[in-house]
C-alpha cells in the first residue's frame, strides 16, 4: 500500500465500498484525484490536507450543516489549501468557477459541457 493509499484509508468519512472510494458525480472523482495528486507532488502534506478537511467538516456541523455532502467539504478544503499555498489566486478561481457555471447554463440538456460555452468576455 502506497503512502497515499494508506492516508486515504485513514479518512473515516470517505464514502467507499469494498473496492475503494465511491463517487456519485464525476466532479467528485476529479476533486479527489486532484487532492491526492497535489499531495503526492509535494504541494502540501497529507497531514495538512486531512487536518483542513476535518476542520471544514467540523465547521459545517457546528453551523448546522452536517449533511451538505462529503465531497463539497472536500472541494472547499481543497480550494482553501490551494489558495493558502499560492497554487491559485482567489480571483482566478472565482473567474473559472463562473466560466463553468455559464458553460453549464449555456449547454443544452444531454450535451457535454464545454468550458468554451462559458467564456467570459471582456467589456473592453
Amino acid at each position: 500500500m502506497s503512502h497515499s493509499s494508506a492516508a486515504i484509508h485513514d479518512l473515516r468519512a470517505l464514502p467507499r465500498d469494498g473496492e475503494g472510494p465511491v463517487f456519485n458525480e464525476p466532479w467528485q472523482a476529479h476533486a479527489f484525484a486532484l487532492a491526492v495528486r497535489l499531495s503526492e507532488a509535494g504541494c502540501f502534506s497529507w497531514h495538512e490536507w486531512s487536518a483542513l478537511l476535518s476542520q471544514e467538516i467540523r465547521s459545517a456541523q457546528e453551523q448546522g450543516d452536517p449533511n451538505f455532502g462529503y465531497y463539497h467539504h472536500w472541494l472547499r478544503a481543497l480550494e482553501q489549501l490551494c489558495v493558502e499555498k499560492g497554487l491559485v489566486k482567489v480571483a482566478d478561481m472565482e473567474r473559472r468557477k463562473e466560466e463553468w457555471r455559464r458553460a453549464y447554463l449555456n449547454t443544452p440538456h444531454g450535451k457535454p459541457i464545454e468550458l468554451s460555452a462559458g467564456a467570459l468576455t471582456s467589456d473592453f
